[in-house]
């Protein structure tokens, strides 16, 4: 990330978030069209793996929740960008890096922002049932992004044998 005056667990955590980013991006982009919209998972009850373009989908509109989570829980009242589906790959690594600006960004306007929160009153709830505070919530984003690296990382792999 360039200069950005992030300190501690920030820079810490957005340092891996690019790092989980980059990485996920040097996975996708030799990705064609084809490779891309082809159905890797047919027998998966989840609409978010049925394909890359899927995954990719579902990972670029993630990304922007998790932000939203934590700007709400500051009493922000942000509304979750669009859901944003494309048939190029090019286009999800725009959407991608736009997405950790959006996180970056946030971060650097709010670098006083509690981390770590021990009132399970002042957790932050996401609609899966889970409870985090900041520091888990980017966690959670990081680790979000190497599952779903390693997701499409095997698909390939299948596609080719």
């Amino acid at each position: 990330m360039e200069a950005n005056n992030l300190t501690g667990a920030i820079a810490a955590l957005m340092d891996e978030y690019k790092k989980a980013v980059d990485e996920l991006i040097e996975i996708i982009k030799p990705i064609s069209q084809q490779q891309l919209l082809q159905t890797i998972e047919p027998k998966s009850s989840n609409p978010d793996c049925i394909s890359i373009q899927a995954i990719l989908t579902h990972v670029s509109a993630s990304m922007f929740s998790y932000a939203v989570y934590i700007e709400n829980s500051i009493g922000l009242e942000t509304i979750r960008p669009e859901r944003l589906q494309f048939d190029q790959v090019a286009f999800y690594v725009s959407r991608i890096r736009e997405a950790l600006k959006y996180n970056e960004d946030f971060f650097i306007r709010n670098p006083n922002i509690v981390m770590e929160e021990f009132d399970q009153s002042k957790k932050i709830n996401t609609r899966w049932g889970q409870q985090y505070d900041v520091e888990q919530m980017l966690e959670h984003a990081i680790v979000h992004i190497l599952r779903h690296r390693r997701q499409i990382k095997n698909a390939l792999v299948n596609m080719k044998s």
